[in-house]
């Protein structure tokens, strides 16, 4: 039976996973003095008239919106804004309290980040300590740490290489090399069987469906103050039609405090991982 000690991966989308709404929302727009509906329709019709990625455009969008104000866009500016994002209940202290529940089992658990929002939004928060690895869209910048160009661009389908990132121990976002290199799943960091991806709506699809398909858990989270109304459907009834599609495994409100249903989910979970892991330590 092997001692290997066991590592799990816990991967979260970030805008309506950990945050209500998009992050952009919570400190940046509102310093442009752009509503959010005006930005995002100018960013998806530039994308529609250029064949363009929306990530790209959006980013490139965010830029031109600074300049055209004369607001500083340096990376310093770019954690100073994030710095201001609101949380769903509970997330400031839901990895110190998952970390140490996985401890008593004698599980090592780490957290990631994969989205397709601002790294150094990420960055500026006071939860980025947490993560392991923050995987999600970012600018490079000059000597002067101006931003200048988008450096890389996360969208909801390339989500899915930084899940084989992770399996592999991959902390970074260029090596091609290394994610392509054949690594037999037994030596690998991380299996996939030990990683719970969790996501709140379409755009993370791809990723859950992977995820599950290799063996790991998907978990849709929801904004349970988001009623259904004639023309959209609520947040919840999105994650139950993801459940019927066999895209998610489970389902609850992104409410993090302890003792809800989120947090008895992820316990009951990583107390799953473990006993299948030492199960498998029985077989051939």
């Amino acid at each position: 039976m092997s001692t290997k000690p066991i590592t799990i991966a816990i991967a979260y989308d970030f805008d309506g996973t950990l945050a209500p709404g998009n992050m952009q929302e919570h400190t940046f727009l509102p310093s442009l003095k752009i509503p959010a509906a005006e930005f995002w329709a100018h960013a998806n019709q530039i994308a529609k008239d250029n064949d363009m990625d929306e990530i790209l455009a959006y980013m490139q969008l965010s830029l031109d919106e600074a300049r055209r104000r004369d607001l500083p866009i340096r990376r310093s500016d770019f954690e100073q804004y994030g710095s201001g994002i609101t949380f769903f209940k509970g997330v400031e202290s839901w990895f110190v309290r998952i970390n140490a529940y996985a401890a008593e089992l004698g599980v090592k658990a780490e957290h990631y980040i994969i989205s397709s929002g601002l790294r150094e939004f990420i960055s500026g928060t006071p939860i980025a300590k947490h993560f392991t690895n923050i995987y999600a869209s970012g600018y490079r910048y000059d000597a002067n740490g101006v931003a200048v160009w988008p450096a890389l661009a996360i969208n909801y389908t390339n989500k899915t290489q930084y899940l084989f990132r992770i399996n592999k121990g991959i902390s970074n976002s260029y090596d091609n090399t290394l994610i392509n290199k054949y690594l037999p799943e037994e030596e690998r960091p991380v299996p996939f069987r030990q990683m719970i991806y969790i996501g709140d709506g379409e755009t993370d699809v791809p990723a859950m469906k992977m995820i599950k398909y290799q063996g790991g858990t998907a978990i849709a989270v929801y904004n349970p103050g988001i009623k259904s109304t004639r023309d959209k459907p609520s947040p919840r009834r999105n994650c139950e039609n993801l459940i019927r599609q066999n895209r998610a495994s489970y389902i609850a409100p992104a409410d993090y405090t302890e003792g809800s249903p989120l947090d008895r989910l992820i316990r009951l979970v990583i107390g799953k991982i473990k006993t299948e892991v030492e199960l498998k330590g029985f077989t051939l």
